[in-house]
């Protein structure tokens, strides 16, 4: 069975589907994973990131986002986590579709949500409800110094509104598909519609690339100048970001007409435009970010630590809003060259990765808030316990998800 899909087995029976086994699409999404680890595990070093608040009920709770906050800072922290943050989750929505509409069309509507519900739903009630706390309770401690877990879940309980962590991804993406159901209830074949849309993404992939940035940035910039881009919607541990939701369901659409049209006749291709001209991605990637860095900085200076949402007038956020979506693409499009080039055969060790990344990323936030809070102690350089807690988590997360896929049963869900 093949594991190139983050949490969905692709169908091996489509007359336009690729082979059922693409190293390239797998090999990224085990290195979405990988950088999905390593921007919890930086956050911790964040020149921006939160002082320690003064109890977990205090608001603004930013500490959901940084949940072990370090003395020690470093500039690269913030531009390697701004670079994440601007693609590394649509990128994941994308991949993600990739193989959803053979899916469906293999096993009918029922089986598929079945499927998924127990793939995506699952894992999100029972990571929601043990994992998360786990992860927060080293919050806790930094922040009263000590006290007891029995203190720290009396605080969590009071919350009303609590963050699951990572894995809100999860059942938005579980949403995600249930449209999709009712999309082909209502109109059966829009998938293959859809997949007709990117056949000329092989050859004219800029033209795919442009036309990807006008929708996000149609449905992104009107949500962000209203709701803000930083702003989060929540009821109890269903949370999403509120500006990017949307955006994330175009990339999710997106994949799904990638997959449907077939990953060797169109965008993936490993005959086609977008791997051959790998260079150029890579320059176009790096320039849209510097360009929109530079916005966001001239957007926060002048906002921040005033009153941002006011500041959304100014010209600065404007043009960052504006921006996003472009460096979003860019950015996306660099990295599925990069891995369509030179990622697309048999690696024993990025099998495993691949393999297992699925549990890694239900897992690896609590060894992420643990290991950083144990380097708090240490008096080393943010590198040194950025590396630190990226490897130890990685690896801890890996080793148990082995073990978990050794129980019966278990393959079906990690």
């Amino acid at each position: 069975m093949s594991t190139v899909n983050l949490v969905a087995a692709p169908s091996t029976t489509s007359a336009t589907a690729a082979p059922s086994y693409n190293y390239a699409m797998g090999y990224l999404k085990a290195g979405i994973v990988a950088l999905v680890v390593a921007h919890h595990a930086v956050l911790a070093y964040h020149p921006s990131a939160p002082p320690i608040p003064a109890s977990l009920l205090s608001q603004p709770r930013v500490w959901q986002a940084f949940p072990v906050v370090d003395s020690h800072r470093a500039l690269w922290a913030a531009i390697f986590a701004t670079v994440n943050d601007i693609f590394f989750m649509a990128l994941m929505f994308f991949v993600s579709g990739l193989f959803v509409w053979n899916s469906l069309k293999r096993k009918g509507a029922g089986a598929y949500l079945r499927d998924r519900s127990l793939r995506l739903g699952l894992p999100f009630i029972v990571v929601a409800a043990t994992i998360a706390p786990l992860s927060y309770y080293p919050t806790y401690l930094q922040i009263a110094g000590h006290g007891s877990f029995g203190d720290f879940l009396h605080d969590w309980l009071s919350l009303g509104r609590w963050s699951a962590g990572p894995v809100w991804f999860t059942w938005v993406l579980l949403v995600f598909d249930c449209a999709v159901v009712l999309l082909n209830r209502l109109a059966p074949g829009w998938g293959e519609a859809l997949g007709r849309l990117t056949q000329n993404a092989k050859d004219h992939p800029q033209r795919f690339a442009v036309q990807l940035i006008a929708v996000t940035t149609a449905i992104y910039f009107p949500v962000a100048l209203v709701a803000g881009p930083f702003d989060w919607a929540g009821l109890g541990p269903f949370w999403f970001q509120t500006s990017r939701i949307l955006l994330y369901f175009a990339y999710f659409l997106a994949g799904v007409g990638v997959g449907a049209w077939g990953l060797e006749r169109g965008l993936t291709a490993s005959d086609g435009q977008l791997e051959r001209h790998w260079r150029i991605w890579i320059r176009w990637a790096v320039l849209a970010f510097l360009v929109y860095a530079m916005a966001l900085q001239a957007a926060v200076t002048h906002s921040i630590p005033h009153n941002w949402r006011e500041g959304l007038q100014s010209w600065t956020w404007l043009a960052t809003l504006a921006l996003f979506a472009t460096s979003c693409a860019a950015s996306s499009f660099a990295l599925l060259a990069i891995f369509t080039r030179f990622v697309n055969t048999r690696v024993s060790l990025l099998e495993s990765l691949n393999r297992n990344s699925y549990g890694i990323f239900l897992v690896h936030f609590v060894f992420v808030s643990w290991l950083g809070y144990g380097m708090l102690g240490f008096a080393l350089p943010a590198i040194v316990k950025f590396l630190v807690v990226f490897a130890g988590s990685l690896a801890l997360s890996w080793g148990i998800t082995i073990c978990l896929r050794r129980i019966p049963g278990m393959t079906r869900i990690v």
